[in-house]
């Protein structure tokens, strides 16, 4: 498998605390007419940290049955054990997702060393059916993924690449100066994507390709295409709306952007609590440019 394009971190549907398959299905249809190179299931914006294993393994195998076959879809396997990650990481390849994305755990974040954080990603990778993609995301784990530990990684034949949601394009400049060729560093966040393109980066998974999707995989395109000043004028366009579904409101901002845009984003799982009125009026301004269809002509 080869980390490429835009993949949409999808937001799981939720009714009464259950998952809504049915929305989640429309979901998926939706995205599937559009430019996206893949998906990624129980990632942060999909709240996978809210569910219990098998409602993880179960969503997991119903977006790979409900997405195109020849569209990759990648799973969130991390958990704060080596052993429990390696259970759903084995699961998940069962229900035949394509490949799988390993957060750092992040509990114990003060013994998370580098030794410790190499031994965890390497059992893992020794012991999946499926590639495994790095996640780095110290905005929500605390820990960091130094640039010596990943390029050490890269080395591994089934670590095929990382996602970093740092935010810091030195260190995503570091990664990829000093890691094995053929290893790809995607931009966790539609802020950068870019920037991170400029330095050598293949993608990116990004939370505002959900209800942006093909304006941000034109990003990646484009650049492709050489022509540059097109990209990076799509990118400056994004920042506003990405910011909303991201930094400013989080999950929260994703499903309220979702629901104006014509996707179900629906409830949030508890404890997560449900934008207020009034700052969703406030993202209603924000996306009222984009409030056309998004699908692919």
């Amino acid at each position: 498998m080869i980390l490429e394009g835009v993949y949409a971190p999808i937001a799981t549907a939720f009714k009464n605390e259950e998952i809504a398959y049915d929305q989640l299905k429309s979901n998926l249809g939706k995205w599937d007419k559009t430019l996206l190179t893949g998906l990624v299931v129980l990632g942060s914006n999909g709240e996978f940290v809210l569910l219990d294993e098998d409602d993880k393994v179960k969503l997991a195998a119903f977006v790979r049955e409900n997405f195109s076959s020849d569209k990759p879809v990648i799973a969130g396997t991390g958990c704060e054990s080596t052993g429990a990650t390696i259970k759903l990481t084995k699961r998940c390849a069962e229900a035949g997702v394509d490949a799988v994305l390993v957060i750092t755990p992040s509990y114990y974040k003060g013994s998370m060393t580098d030794d410790a954080l190499k031994y965890f990603f390497m059992e893992v990778a020794e012991a999946s059916t499926v590639p495994v993609i790095l996640y780095n995301m110290p905005r929500n784990t605390g820990v960091n993924m130094s640039v010596p530990l990943v390029s050490e990684l890269s080395k591994h034949p089934n670590i095929i690449g990382i996602k970093d949601s740092s935010g810091d394009i030195v260190q995503i400049a570091g990664i990829l100066a000093n890691s094995a060729p053929g290893f790809s560093v995607f931009a966790g966040s539609g802020s950068f994507l870019y920037a991170s393109l400029c330095l050598g980066a293949t993608g990116g998974t990004l939370a505002v390709a959900n209800i942006l999707p093909n304006q941000c995989s034109n990003i990646v395109n484009l650049y492709n295409a050489g022509k540059y000043e097109e990209a990076k004028t799509i990118q400056l366009q994004i920042l506003e709306a990405n910011a909303a579904v991201t930094s400013r409101w989080g999950v929260a901002g994703l499903k309220a952007a979702m629901d104006i845009l014509g996707y179900y984003g629906g409830e949030l799982k508890k404890p997560l609590l449900e934008l207020p009125a009034h700052n969703k009026e406030e993202l209603k301004s924000i996306l009222e440019k984009w409030e056309s269809n998004d699908e692919e002509d």
